[in-house]
């Protein structure tokens, strides 16, 4: 391709002669990213709404193709309501462990460390079945969770 102008030779795509900076008739070409278009699957994405806890549940609460999905909205409130739980139970054992006697310490510590375990196992747990596109309900916060999706 040349210039009209100055018959200069044009690069592919150039919109502008290099020579005499006149515009030429060819089309800008368009640049797109070799992932744009692309987006999580359901699955996934109601896998990582557990991820951060309820920082990532509001993420894909708020995010686009992700919050109009009923599955990944329930396993985002799920995700929130877990983590408002587990804060609110650690918090109390932190409380408790501040108020009872040094001798107590132990105990509580024993009951922290099996809480602990048993919410890290649940998360995982619910990882899992987000992610092999299963609706698993915990007692209260899956019904809470089913109401607001």
């Amino acid at each position: 391709m040349h210039c009209s102008t100055c018959g200069a030779e044009l690069t592919e795509g150039a919109t502008f002669c290099a020579k005499c900076g006149r515009a030429t008739s060819a089309p800008p070409v368009a640049v797109t990213s070799p992932s744009a278009g692309r987006e999580l699957q359901s699955n996934v994405a109601a896998g990582l709404c557990y991820l951060i806890g309820f920082i990532s549940g509001i993420f894909f609460l708020v995010v686009d193709p992700y919050k109009s999905d009923r599955f990944v909205r329930f396993h985002a409130f799920q995700a929130i309501f877990l983590s408002v739980v587990w804060f609110a139970l650690y918090f109390l054992f932190a409380i408790l462990s501040a108020i009872l006697p040094s001798m107590l310490w132990s105990v509580m510590w024993m009951l922290n460390a099996v809480l602990g375990l048993g919410f890290f196992l649940l998360w995982v747990f619910l990882i899992y079945k987000a992610y092999n596109k299963e609706q698993f309900k915990l007692p209260v916060i899956g019904d809470l969770a089913a109401k607001q999706a």
